[in-house]
């Protein structure tokens, strides 16, 4: 296992995100940030904390839980569809693989319509089965398709790659 990122990395890569996020909405008085349920809810947390911080925006969570063996199943959020619509919302996963998980998650917040949307992803792997992108990420990285990015949350953050 190989620490590609250190626990003062994730943070300043995600610092750096939520400014990113700042300039793009910063005409807006709201953002809605969903993320995917499991790491990518816990890092749109931490990107909606670092947000409130250094902006005057107000920050909205929400979860996106999807079946990611099955992702045709319907996709549930944690907020009614009327909480988000016709606001800007940030869809963020923590690693973007195939990109099947986020494509699914886009195509749920597309049946609402929105003010502004964008995604975000702390580690872009650069292995895309779909025509899908994170308009803001972390770090970007040309892995193997064997190889396997594991990013742990909590006390010890870190992301590995094995």
């Amino acid at each position: 296992m190989n620490i590609i990122l250190t626990r003062n990395e994730i943070e300043h890569k995600i610092r750096r995100i939520a400014y990113q996020v700042y300039e793009t909405f910063a005409d807006e008085q709201e953002v809605v940030i969903s993320g995917i349920a499991g790491n990518g809810y816990i890092f749109a947390k931490k990107i909606g904390a670092q947000l409130e911080d250094i902006s005057g925006l107000t920050v909205t969570l929400c979860e996106v839980r999807i079946n990611k063996q099955n992702p045709l199943e319907k996709v549930e959020t944690s907020l009614p569809s009327e909480a988000y619509a016709n606001k800007c919302l940030v869809l963020a996963d923590d690693v973007l693989s195939t990109g099947t998980t986020l494509i699914y998650g886009v195509k749920h917040f597309l049946e609402v319509p929105l003010k502004k949307f964008k995604t975000a992803v702390l580690v872009d792997r650069n292995h895309k089965q779909y025509p899908v992108k994170a308009d803001f990420k972390g770090l970007s990285l040309s892995t193997s398709l064997q190889e396997h990015i594991q990013v742990v949350f909590g006390e010890e953050e870190y992301a590995s790659l094995s």
